[in-house]
């Protein structure tokens, strides 16, 4: 059981804070996609959504603890972690691994089988292995730090491919993953500061070890300028975000520019202030108003089991008209109005405006 709590020490679980945010962010903009929640069915697919993060997470930071452990022993600044330093055996964490990983295939496939959704299944296991390869290109390249910002940058675009396949094409899910991977390799550039020497003597292609300090301190500044860029693009384009997102937005780069002072004050000495709690922040502030903005902006879109009564002009006849689930109808929509023994068909002709033409055929 000691063995089991050291290793569970060292993967760090809290810091799933990072890109869990971003994911149920995202899921909550595909959940609602201009219309109102149907919580009976988000409820189960959001708890998995948690769940599958959580499990991705910890097979990826396995990886990387199990494929360092050599490099990690020599290092002074980790030596003492579970497995360089024994209190954690190869075996358990190669368990731990394998049994994270089955659990987040099945968890991807109970969208499938649940709700017809089988693109989570389908992409687990190439998931599984893109994020677990990061050690492997700290090896190759000094993008290592951009492809770590990819692997986190995938967690709302899959959250949102798992909530609803169609909301994956939409541009907020891609503004969404350019912003966490242009954040995520930024503040990695500045957590590789660090190890420079470690990185030099092991011949790992960290930026700060392959360009120097300065150089790889202006890379991170344009790599989070770059995130900031992201979320205004995010702001102007979604009309499911609105001012609290906005107000994120500026909080988020007031961050950012601490997180850089704070560095070019103290160096790495503070980099629990610098890369956890600053990042941490940048994280919950986004998802968090986000979230606010997608639920205020879906609580006056009608369910899609919700229906409008409407009456003759006698005030005798009603009808009802069963709303669509997401959004507005466009153009050329048409509702069928059940009305005692005859059907009427309403032409909607312009639903920029109100009240709308309509054309009655009984």
């Amino acid at each position: 059981m000691s063995a089991a709590l050291a290793l569970l020490a060292d993967i760090k679980v809290a810091h799933s804070v990072f890109a869990l945010p971003f994911a149920i962010l995202a899921s909550f903009l595909a959940a609602a996609d201009g219309g109102a929640i149907d919580w009976s069915r988000f409820g189960p697919q959001l708890s998995l959504i948690v769940a599958c993060m959580v499990l991705a997470r910890t097979v990826a930071m396995l990886s990387n603890r199990l494929l360092d452990r050599d490099i990690d022993a020599r290092n002074p600044r980790t030596a003492d972690r579970s497995l360089p330093a024994g209190t954690a055996s190869v075996a358990l964490a190669r368990a731990s691994i394998a049994i994270s990983s089955l659990a987040f295939i099945l968890c991807c496939g109970l969208f499938g089988i649940l709700w017809s959704n089988w693109w989570p299944l389908l992409l687990s296991v190439p998931v599984l292995v893109w994020i677990a390869a990061y050690p492997l290109m700290k090896r190759r390249t000094a993008m290592c730090h951009i492809y770590l910002g990819m692997s986190l940058a995938m967690s709302p675009l899959a959250a949102a491919l798992a909530i609803s396949p169609q909301s994956w094409g939409q541009p907020v899910m891609w503004l969404l993953a350019a912003m966490v991977m242009c954040w995520v390799a930024g503040f990695d550039v500045i957590y590789a500061l660090q190890d420079v020497e470690v990185d030099r003597q092991e011949g790992l292609h960290s930026i700060p070890a392959r360009l120097g300090v300065g150089r790889a301190l202006w890379i991170s500044r344009l790599l989070h300028a770059a995130a900031v860029a992201a979320l205004v693009a995010i702001a102007a384009t979604d009309a499911q975000l609105g001012w609290m997102f906005i107000a994120a937005t500026i909080v988020v780069a007031a961050l950012l520019i601490i997180e850089h002072a704070t560095v070019g004050l103290w160096g790495t000495s503070r980099i629990a202030l610098t890369f956890f709690m600053l990042n941490g922040l940048v994280s919950m502030v986004l998802g968090a108003a986000g979230i606010v903005d997608v639920l205020q902006y879906s609580a006056g879109s009608p369910r899609g089991d919700e229906h409008e009564q409407i009456r003759d002009v006698d005030g005798s006849t009603a009808v009802n008209i069963l709303r669509p689930t997401a959004g507005t109808p466009g153009p050329n929509d048409q509702q069928e109005i059940g009305h005692i023994d005859r059907t009427v068909s309403v032409d909607i002709l312009d639903t920029s405006t109100f009240p709308v033409d309509v054309h009655r055929q009984c």
